[in-house]
This record gives C-alpha cells, structure tokens and sequence, in this order.
C-alpha cells in the first residue's frame, strides 16, 4: 500500500515538472511550467480552469497534472473552440461534461461569453491558461476580458499564467476605434500589440478597460528566461485552423481576408497559408475547399476550385520571428478580384477596427500611406504598452 502511494506521489511530480525538469539555462519556461510557484497555493482551495487542449504542463494537460497533484479542480471553463479545441471559428458550444474527468465543461463562448454567479459558486479561485497569438481578432483575449470581469464583480481571485506570443516582435496595425468594439477587437490596441497574454491582462486592469478594477485580486505566473523577440514555436496548435508555426505567423494578414470574398484555406490542409476565390484573376495556385469535421464544416467556396496564392513557399522566412501585418497579399487580391460580389463583407471593419482601413484599400491608397496613417495611434499605444511588460 505504501509502495502503491509513493508512486502515485512520484507520478503526480513527474507530471507538473514535465519535459521542464532538467531545462539547461535559458530554455523557456511557460507559467503553468512553473509549477513551485504556484502549486502549493492551490492545495485545499476549489479550482475553476479557463483551459483548452493547448493549455500543457509539458505533453501533459494542466488538468491531468493538477488531479494528479491532488488538487480538486471543480470546473472547467472553454473558450471559442471548446476544451478539446475542436470545434470550428465561430461555432456555438453549449455546456457539457467531460467524458475523461466528469468534470463540468462549462462554454465561454457563443450567448454565454461570461461566467456567471452559478458558474462561480463553490469556487475559490480561477486559473486561466490559454495560448494566445497576439493579434486583436483572435477571441481569447476577449475570453480573458470577460473572465476578468466575473472575477472581479463576483470577489474570486484570478490567476493568470503567462505563456510567450509568436507574434511577440511587432507592434502593428490600425488601433481599434472603439465605436467598433466587437468581441473580435474589444480594447483600443493595435493588430498586433507586441505583448504576452499575462502582460495584457496587468494592462486590462491597469487601464481600467473592465471598469471593476479595485474588486480584482489578479496574479500574473511569469515566463523565465522569455524576451519578446525571441522566435518561438508553440507546441500545440492553438486551435484547429493554425496548425503550425508559418499559419500563425501570416494569420495577422490573412486573417483580414475573413472580411472580404477572398478564401484563407480553411477546408484544406494548409489553412492561412494560401488565398484565393473562383473570381480571382491571377495567381499561381489552386485549391478546392472541402468539408473537414472539427476543422471547417462547409467552408467558403465548398467544392469549388478557388485560383489565388500559395504562401507555403515562405515557410523558412528570413525573419524567422514572422512576418507581422503585411497589407501586399490583401492588395493584390482586392486588384485581382473580378466577382460580382463586393470584395469586402460587413465583418471587415470590425476585425480591421475601424471603417478607414476598407474605405483606404478601396481608393487604391498605397500601403506606404496607409501603414503612416497607423503612426499616432500606435506612438500612443506603446507608451501605455510599456507600462506593463514584464520582459526585457
């Protein structure tokens, strides 16, 4: 018997080391990655996760390794995609249980954006643990938002632990004008805001964008060994349709495409690696999107050949920390597009974050001018950025 719970005890430390416990000097360690920190907090208090499928001890899910440890995680909370991180952009996901723990899944997303007292009840403390990318439009700064909100107006602590941005090199685009405000661009930042997802939240707060900021008691689990210039590739996929390091690297581009007629691969297994549309005049690559279950369910231009771009030629960029906004390829495209259809959609204000980026791109500004148009909002934007960056 004793044998039996020594090993459970030496499994429960392997675990929340992870492959971490003989990193040599300098290696990236993640917040949930340090586990002395924060572990022994934890012990008899009742845990809520803001998590996903990307949110890993090592190989391991934060979940598995905290259960391991003993710690009575009582709620799971899911952002945009679920917890298993299979469910496609923009679809709804209503409550569930996990098969694997019988916990509660509860779904941030959809009508429910934000917890609520009943979510919260019985809960001591709430950790949130979620990969970002660092582009405005991708949703779970906008779950963090929220989660900060119900923390503070409910009087449960939040601890955040932080995990580097690939995107972390560039401070770019146009800053959000907020009579735009959506839960694709929330904050007055830019496209890229060049900050962690730890370093956003001191930010939320600090600059009193969830109104309730004296109620919250916010802790932040560092990186060690982290600098925002330091390329780096995330382990998992953040959610289904960025697979891999060059997806994540064009989505701040790409991703305004999702506003205009023009196809980023979602349905093919390169999705925002390549562009393009049955009206696309030019180009050097064809492709057909084509249901993929948890992936892309009829995605746009389903079965049909769409002409455009294939940017997998660039996977080994010069620089290899990205390519930050680049305004060419949705140039190109708006010059290239011969559909009888508007080029751009009504979402495309909202993930550009104002009406003047559409309204430039339509007149055929160059991108020179549109990129100085950018400089004021940004000069701004970075001196109220500096004052919460926790790395070199």
């Amino acid at each position: 018997m004793k044998g039996t719970l020594f090993l459970r005890f030496l499994l429960s430390i392997l675990l929340l080391l992870g492959p971490f416990s003989n990193t040599g000097k300098g290696q990236i360690k993640t917040g949930a990655s340090r586990t002395e920190e924060y572990i022994n907090f934890l012990k008899g208090k009742k845990i809520g996760l803001v998590i996903n499928s990307g949110s890993r001890i090592g190989n391991t899910l934060i979940l598995d390794s905290l259960l391991h440890a003993g710690i009575q995680v009582k709620k799971i909370f899911a952002p945009e995609h679920g917890f298993r991180g299979h469910a496609e952009a923009g679809q709804s996901l209503a409550n569930e249980t996990d098969s694997t723990t019988g916990l509660p899944i509860i779904s941030l997303y959809g009508k429910h954006i934000m917890p609520d007292s009943i979510d919260l009840a019985g809960l001591d403390l709430l950790i949130f643990d979620l990969q970002d990318v660092g582009v405005r439009f991708y949703t779970y700064i906008s779950t963090l938002h929220y989660v900060m909100k119900a923390c503070a107006h409910w009087g449960k602590p939040l601890w955040v632990l932080d995990r580097p941005n690939p995107n972390a090199s560039f401070v770019q685009g146009p800053v959000l004008d907020t009579n735009f405000h959506s839960f694709v661009g929330m904050h007055p930042v830019p496209i890229l805001y060049g900050m962690t997802i730890g370093e956003y939240a001191r930010m939320l707060r600090g600059e009193n964008w969830i109104h309730e900021k004296k109620t919250l008691r916010l802790e932040i689990i560092p990186l060690s060994h982290y600098r925002h210039e330091l390329a780096y590739t995330l382990p998992q996929a953040p959610s289904p349709n960025l697979p891999n390091a060059l997806s994540i690297s064009l989505y701040p581009s790409l991703g305004l495409f999702e506003g205009t007629r023009i196809s980023v691969g979602r349905g093919t297994n390169f999705p925002f690696q390549v562009f393009g549309s049955p009206y696309t005049s030019s180009g050097n690559f064809n492709f057909t999107p084509v249901s993929i279950p948890g992936k892309s369910n009829h995605p746009p231009y389903e079965n049909i050949k769409c002409k455009g771009e294939d940017l997998r030629r660039l996977e080994n960029p010069a620089n290899p920390q990205g390519f930050g906004l680049n305004l060419k390829w949705i140039l190109w495209a708006k010059a290239h597009y011969t559909g009888k259809e508007p080029f751009f959609n009504d979402f495309f204000n909202k993930l550009a974050g104002n009406d003047t980026l559409r309204k430039q791109i339509e007149n055929g500004t160059p991108e020179k001018e549109i990129r100085f148009s950018w400089k004021a909002g940004l000069d701004h934007f970075k001196t109220i950025r500096e004052k919460y960056l926790l790395y070199p």
